[in-house]
């Protein structure tokens, strides 16, 4: 943990509040990006995003340094508002598919980016919701094993056990559709 972090929380502990819109800018962005990665809506996404963040503050007090990363409390959070999301709403989708990195025209990319993140879309569809949220997690927001296992309940070693067989099965696939072009050309 940074010892920023560190004396940030202790001040919002203490009870000086207004040292929590710190740690807010830390983590605005990467909650945003994860919970939008869930939900594919950029408003749900700003809402849920919101309550994480007033979640947090109202439970700043029970946040124990000791326990795990700042970061990990958060992520933990954000990905409960996601699930109580989708259960109060009672979609016919099912939580364990929400996971899909949207490429809607509001994330503004271009075309080679869309191409590759469809590509990504297929490839991440063949794997588990676990699978998904570690590769996601471990990848893209470049978190420890550690970080990992407090923000999903599951071990470290369960946790890169799960990123190894799911990256195993992403190549295995890749190798598989090159050797298919190969055979139909």
């Amino acid at each position: 943990m940074v010892i920023n972090e560190e004396i940030l929380i202790n001040r919002c502990q203490g009870g000086n509040l207004k040292y929590f819109s710190e740690i807010y800018d830390l983590y605005i962005k990467k909650i945003y990006e994860f919970i939008y990665f869930k939900t594919h809506h950029k408003q749900i996404a700003e809402d849920l995003t919101s309550q994480t963040f007033l979640k947090s503050l109202e439970k700043i007090q029970k946040y124990n340094l000791e326990k795990g990363k700042l970061s990990s409390w958060l992520y933990a959070i954000a990905r409960n508002s996601v699930i109580d999301y989708y259960r109060t709403k009672k979609y016919d989708l099912n939580i364990d598919d929400a996971w899909d990195i949207s490429s809607k025209d509001d994330t503004a990319l271009d075309t080679e980016n869309k191409e590759k993140i469809e590509k990504l879309k297929i490839c991440l569809k063949k794997l588990t919701s676990d699978q998904r949220d570690i590769i996601i997690f471990r990848v893209w927001n470049d978190m420890s094993y550690r970080e990992i296992s407090e923000i999903v309940g599951k071990s470290e070693v369960n946790c890169k056990m799960i990123f190894s067989r799911a990256t195993e099965k992403i190549r295995k696939e890749q190798i598989f559709a090159i050797l298919l072009c190969l055979l139909l050309i």
